[in-house]
């Protein structure tokens, strides 16, 4: 098959495609539900600052947060196999090696549904408790930073994105853990 047969056959590879439709599936059931709970307090409350609303949506956060983390393993297993600090160890490389196979399969279709729970948390911090303070400020700039990680993400798979994935990424999880732990 040539390069340009491989090229017209799509975006997302065939042994993806039904793992990130399932995941796809999940993260809507899921933003349903969240965007319905979310509405049904935010309507069936009169203090807007009681402890259950804000743990609703704080819920959400710690839920992607723990997502995020084995999104970002994929990265970092690829930077210590490239560095090949484990060369030594061959029995380490080894599960290394393994490792990366699962994170990468595992990375797009674990993305799409903690970027649900982004979404669920931003919602949520905007619809009961946004303040101009220093943590909320670097959640916001985390997601905007986060807005072009998908598409390139998108682009990625046609090796369209110079790279643009990856940077956007990495100022993505920076924010991102300037935002959780700070």
């Amino acid at each position: 098959m040539n390069k340009s047969a491989v090229k017209k056959r799509g975006y997302i590879p065939q042994k993806d495609r039904k793992w990130i439709g399932f995941s796809l599936v999940l993260t809507v059931v899921i933003l349903a539900y969240g965007l319905w709970s979310l509405i049904h307090l935010y309507n069936s409350t009169t203090n807007w600052n009681d402890h259950h609303i804000s743990e609703a949506y704080k819920v959400y956060g710690s839920q992607a947060r723990i997502l995020l983390f084995v999104v970002l393993a994929y990265y970092v297993i690829l930077f210590v196999i490239k560095r090949k600090w484990l060369d030594a160890w061959a029995g380490i490389r080894k599960l290394a090696v393994k490792l990366l196979g699962i994170a990468r399969r595992v990375h797009v279709p674990v993305a799409m549904v903690a970027m649900g729970l982004i979404a669920l948390h931003v919602v949520g911090a905007f619809l009961f408790d946004f303040k101009l303070d220093f943590n909320h400020i670097t959640g916001l700039l985390a997601g905007i930073a986060l807005l072009p990680v998908p598409i390139a993400g998108f682009f990625r798979y046609k090796k369209l994105d110079r790279q643009w994935h990856l940077r956007s990424g990495l100022a993505f999880a920076v924010l991102f853990l300037i935002h959780a732990f700070l």
